[in-house]
């Protein structure tokens, strides 16, 4: 079911998301001082591609660097791909078919608002590594 799902995102919503992923890595990439901030962006593109069977948890070794990061993140790149996020699973949850797509699509809002202490990993293996958010 997870490979269907992952389909149907991909067409409907995954591919443009993921490439609004890419474009803030690459603002982040060429402001130099942010690219760590677009490697993080390129990770969250992968999660964005196919989401089901995945799932985001929280570093414990996170700390105060990362929080300062999200804050900067917040303002160059966070808000408006969180703002994509929304849009994209509200017009997703207008049809039936379209409502696991769409609660998809509110799963990534928090990773793209506060991508730094956090790691993408399968659902399988989340409780290896920490709280579910």
């Amino acid at each position: 079911m997870r490979l269907v799902l992952n389909i149907i995102w991909f067409v409907f919503a995954g591919f443009w998301m993921a490439l609004g992923y890419a474009f803030a890595a690459l603002i982040c990439f060429i402001l130099i001082i942010t690219i760590p901030f677009g490697i993080a962006s390129l990770r969250i593109a992968a999660f964005a591609l196919f989401p089901f069977g995945k799932t985001v948890v929280v570093r414990p070794d996170a700390g105060l660097g990362a929080g300062i990061g999200n804050v900067i993140w917040f303002v160059l790149c966070g808000w408006w791909l969180a703002l994509g996020h929304l849009i994209t699973g509200v017009i997703l949850c207008v049809t039936i078919i379209g409502i696991p797509l769409g609660l998809a699509s509110f799963k990534l809002i928090p990773v793209s608002l506060l991508p730094l202490g956090r790691d993408i990993v399968n659902v399988d293996g989340s409780q290896a590594f920490g709280s579910r958010i």
